[in-house]
């Protein structure tokens, strides 16, 4: 219970600041204080260590770069600030890792897929945030045609490295805090499934993510009921109950799941 104060003190402490520099919303604070006293309060120092490494990064790259993106804004579902779906996306299948560690304090694949999960996100993020520094527009994933900067399923060579990158931060962040004999091995798998986790957002956000039409901009954007001009949008393709939010949550799936896949294979 004292782990679990300290958890939610810390937790709420993160949010806040992340508040006021204008990275949260406000439901997004809560969302991201319930999220972080799990995970700081059921799994401990190393877990919140990574989880951190996410949150920080992320936020700062988003903070860094919104500037090349401020014509993008029209793309996206939702802006700079995260919001509750946001985190839980994100952070929710951390959150379940880290509350099944509380009651199997043993089990070592739930810190596998923990740490796969946020290394897939931050891997999406990374890419989201730094593939608008490509110089060329980037190509749909499923079918190598060009589209604009911030379409859902495009990507980019800037955007591919970002997101291998954005995974091995992660990787290694959770080898400094969690030593494991087989440094290369953990850190190679964790880095690789992370980036195939961002990939699966990519031909999710291609294929099945809910793409909207605006007849007053002549745009494609993942916002509704309204664009950022205030016309009503109108389905164009896609799934119209999955969003960007359930999106980004598939991805942080098929990581941890691609992470104790690897885990059980090569441990």
């Amino acid at each position: 219970m004292i782990q679990l104060f300290y958890g939610f003190l810390l937790a709420i402490t993160v949010g806040f600041i992340a508040y006021r520099l204008h990275s949260l919303s406000r439901n997004g604070f809560f969302a991201s204080s319930l999220i972080g006293t799990i995970i700081f309060g059921l799994g401990g120092w190393q877990w919140a260590t990574i989880l951190l490494a996410f949150f920080l990064s992320s936020s700062l790259l988003t903070r860094t770069f919104k500037n090349k993106k401020k014509g993008l804004d029209e793309k996206f579902d939702k802006g700079g600030k995260r919001d509750a779906g946001q985190v839980l996306a994100n952070g929710g299948m951390a959150a379940v890792f880290a509350g099944l560690h509380f009651f199997f304090p043993s089990s070592n694949w739930l810190w596998i897929g923990f740490v796969a999960s946020l290394a897939a996100v931050n891997a999406d993020t990374w890419a989201t945030e730094l593939g608008v520094l490509n110089p060329s527009p980037p190509r749909l994933i499923t079918s190598g045609q060009p589209v604009e900067k911030g379409s859902s399923g495009g990507v980019s060579l800037f955007g591919t490295l970002a997101a291998l990158t954005g995974s091995v931060w992660i990787a290694g962040w959770s080898q400094i805090v969690m030593p494991d004999v087989h440094l290369l091995i953990f850190v190679v798998i964790i880095s690789l499934v992370g980036w195939m986790g961002s990939l699966v957002d990519s031909i999710l956000g291609a294929t099945l993510q809910a793409i909207y039409y605006c007849p007053q901009c002549n745009k494609e954007t993942e916002r509704h009921p309204l664009h950022k001009c205030g016309t009503t949008t109108t389905h164009l393709r896609g799934l119209v109950w999955l969003n960007n939010d359930l999106v980004n949550l598939g991805c942080a799936l098929a990581g941890s799941i691609l992470g104790i896949i690897f885990y059980f294979t090569f441990w």
